[in-house]
């Protein structure tokens, strides 16, 4: 089967070595590790500053660096295998490993455990920071800065009810390409809620599709919280029987509503029918 090129770094002129075989490239490379260290940072198909924006990462991801040009270093996260640009100022060393992440929808960055300091930046929901040590009410950051230690918590402490971390995100504005709390799409909304629980996500709606959980019989009966219903192009949520949440255009932002509605305005307008629900 062919390569999906969302999750293959690789170009004409340049390919990680470990594709050597299996693409065609001018010259391959070893990569090297690094880390997203800007709040978030917006990875681009083309490293071009007002190229469509395909995905977001966040404060903490992995990435592999296979080159940095002109202000831009093409990379693939680790944590999904998403592929393409970001700013090189967004990047750091790969050490230290975050030891925790943010649980809040969002939180600031203090240049000392003074909530009347001015903050000096902000993290989304599932950002991850590297702690050194607790002072009072705030973790102390490695490198410097300081965040609320009632916003952030152990990696190894999730939060397993996928639709309850949909539903906080309620109201949340729609962007094409965004997940963060900040501005979500329909597969980012539920890749940030499957992270939050620990589990692992691609990034995309036919990704998730074809990689998560197991496929309903066909129809609308017998659905339970935290079933994923799929267009194709589009992905929701179920809170329960009968509503589903998504990041939608239509209400351009996180809303909940009937499903059998959805459904019949999403057939008439835009994605079609439903292709397949899954379960988790």
């Amino acid at each position: 089967m062919p390569l999906d090129p969302r999750l293959t770094p690789a170009r004409p002129d340049l390919a990680d070595h470990r594709l050597r075989g299996q693409v065609a490239a001018a010259r391959f490379v070893e990569g090297r590790p690094a880390r997203v260290v800007a709040p978030s940072a917006p990875l681009r198909r083309r490293p071009e500053p007002l190229a469509g924006l395909e995905t977001e990462a966040v404060r903490g991801d992995a990435v592999t660096v296979y080159e940095v040009r002109d202000g831009f270093a093409f990379v693939q996260i680790v944590r999904d295998g998403y592929v393409g640009y970001l700013p090189e100022a967004a990047l750091g060393p790969a050490d230290p490993a975050p030891t925790h992440r943010v649980a809040a929808l969002r939180t600031f960055v203090y240049p000392a455990p003074d909530l009347k300091r001015p903050h000096t930046a902000h993290l989304s929901l599932g950002a991850a920071v590297a702690v050194d040590d607790r002072e009072g009410e705030y973790w102390r950051l490695a490198g410097g800065g300081y965040v609320f230690a009632g916003h952030a918590v152990p990696l190894a402490q999730t939060a397993p009810d996928v639709a309850a971390t949909a539903e906080r995100l309620v109201g949340t504005p729609y962007l094409w390409g965004g997940r963060t709390s900040l501005g979500l799409d329909c597969s980012g909304l539920v890749q940030l809620c499957l992270e939050s629980a620990g589990l692992l996500c691609l990034r995309d709606a036919d990704q998730q599709e074809g990689a998560l959980g197991t496929a309903l019989p066909p129809g609308l009966d017998g659905l339970r919280r935290g079933d994923l219903v799929f267009w194709k192009g589009h992905v929701g949520m179920m809170l329960d029987a009968s509503r589903l949440i998504h990041a939608n255009g239509h209400h351009m932002s996180v809303a909940i509503e009937p499903l059998a509605g959805a459904v019949a305005r999403i057939a008439e307008k835009s994605f079609g029918a439903v292709t397949s629900i899954r379960r988790l």
